[in-house]
């Protein structure tokens, strides 16, 4: 789905004029961002904006700041889908991430208070496991585990 289609869609949820009227701008500039922006009149949008920012940056921080303002979190897609004869490593490593997480988390409660710092560490844990773990279920669905193969040969991030 193209930027523009979405917001379209959106649209259709929410009237442009709510919209414009909400951001202060005008409710012509709202309907612009559901064209095409190759289309006369079409200009780039903000989530076209907000892509192009990703793709200068490549920093995956803005997604994932985007989908806390949202309620919820990113997870990465795997780039491959491993083979069968990987399940064994590809469970280990879960489990693996599931232990490193529990123990950055006793760790930090081992005062029985949690610093920002450590709050920090936990989310890093938890982002990393909730990224290996959506590999393997992706690699379940479509029944390919060759590449999570080749991430469980690589050593784990800390």
């Amino acid at each position: 789905m193209e930027s523009y289609e979405l917001l379209r869609a959106v649209f259709d949820k929410k009237p442009a004029k709510d919209v414009s009227a909400d951001l202060e701008l005008s409710t012509s500039m709202i309907y612009k961002w559901a064209q095409p922006p190759y289309q006369l009149g079409g200009i780039e949008n903000p989530l076209d904006r907000v892509d192009a920012l990703y793709q200068s940056t490549r920093d995956v921080r803005l997604i994932q700041w985007i989908c806390q303002r949202a309620g919820g979190f990113f997870i990465r897609n795997p780039q491959h889908a491993p083979h069968p004869h990987c399940l064994i490593p590809a469970t280990n490593q879960i489990v693996q991430e599931f232990a490193d997480l529990l123990h950055t988390i006793a760790l930090a409660t081992a005062d029985e208070k949690v610093t920002a710092a450590e709050a920090k560490q936990i989310r890093a844990r938890w982002e990393e496991l909730k990224t290996v773990t959506e590999g393997f279920v992706a690699a379940c669905e479509n029944g390919n585990f060759t590449a999570l193969r080749e991430h469980t040969a690589s050593p784990v991030k800390k």
